[in-house]
């Protein structure tokens, strides 16, 4: 399964970030990949009023986003922000292709170091999975890393690749955090983690809002046995990278932490 984590960093106007879009998706096409994911607030960096740019799933963002991968014939994972009922947004991943649009809506917001993101979006309550020719994907976003039990109940339901799509806070330790809780839900669910970070806004000369996780890069993507597979820097690029879903398999009757759990 080959697959594009695409690491962007996104500015506050979506119709620009569009165009990051456009030229991550043309990348993974020429290099023949099936999946093509972006990272966490892709429609638009936080630290800016989400509310004003908020759409729908089947609203002009998502739609252009849709077109790009339908005419790529690839599946597109992509960050955005959705109305909710309750006058916030969702902070939605969207799954677009040639045949699906689906959506994941963040389960576990990200309300520590400083920042409240419960302020302004609200929780998604349903785990999603998406399955794709070569494999079945969970979704997960950022903040979500941190709790194993979202991504067990992922591989439970039959996923073998867990993509994490994150605007990852900076500060001392994250990046050493970000590694390590990749490496360890890879082993926690004895599955591939692909995980799509923000590139870091200062490697190309801008500064982040103050306190909004603005992203530090190091996309990584984990084996099933928690090594480090491939792994970007923190400015902005596209890493193609091939993975064996089978493996998950193998790791599943080698170290069985699934079938063995007692909680």
């Amino acid at each position: 399964m080959r697959i594009a984590l695409c690491q962007i960093a996104s500015t506050p106007e979506p119709d620009a970030n569009l165009e990051l879009v456009a030229g991550g998706v043309r990348r993974a096409s020429e290099a023949g990949a099936e999946l093509a994911v972006f990272p966490e607030a892709t429609m638009a960096c936080f630290g800016v009023p989400l509310a004003p740019l908020a759409e729908p799933l089947d609203g002009p963002w998502a739609g252009e986003v849709g077109r790009l991968a339908a005419d790529a014939g690839i599946t597109v994972v992509a960050g955005m922000f959705t109305p909710a009922e309750d006058g916030r947004v969702t902070n939605t991943l969207l799954v677009t292709g040639p045949e699906q649009r689906t959506r994941y809506d963040k389960i576990h917001l990200y309300d520590a170091f400083g920042f409240a993101e419960s302020r302004t979006v609200s929780p998604g309550e349903q785990p999603r999975t998406v399955r794709l020719p070569s494999a079945t994907v969970g979704l997960t976003t950022c903040y979500d890393v941190r709790f194993p039990g979202l991504y067990t109940t992922l591989a439970e339901q039959g996923a073998s690749v867990l993509i994490t799509a994150a605007s990852w806070g900076a500060g001392s330790g994250k990046r050493a955090q970000w590694e390590l809780l990749t490496r360890a839900r890879a082993l926690d669910s004895t599955s591939w983690v692909v995980a799509c970070g923000q590139a870091d806004p200062r490697s190309i000369g801008r500064e982040p809002a103050a306190k909004a996780p603005t992203g530090i890069g190091y996309s990584t993507v984990v084996t099933p046995y928690g090594e480090i597979h491939d792994q970007l820097e923190a400015e902005p690029d596209v890493l193609i990278t091939d993975i064996a879903p089978e493996r998950a398999d193998q790791a599943r009757e080698s170290i069985p932490v699934l079938a063995n759990r007692k909680f």
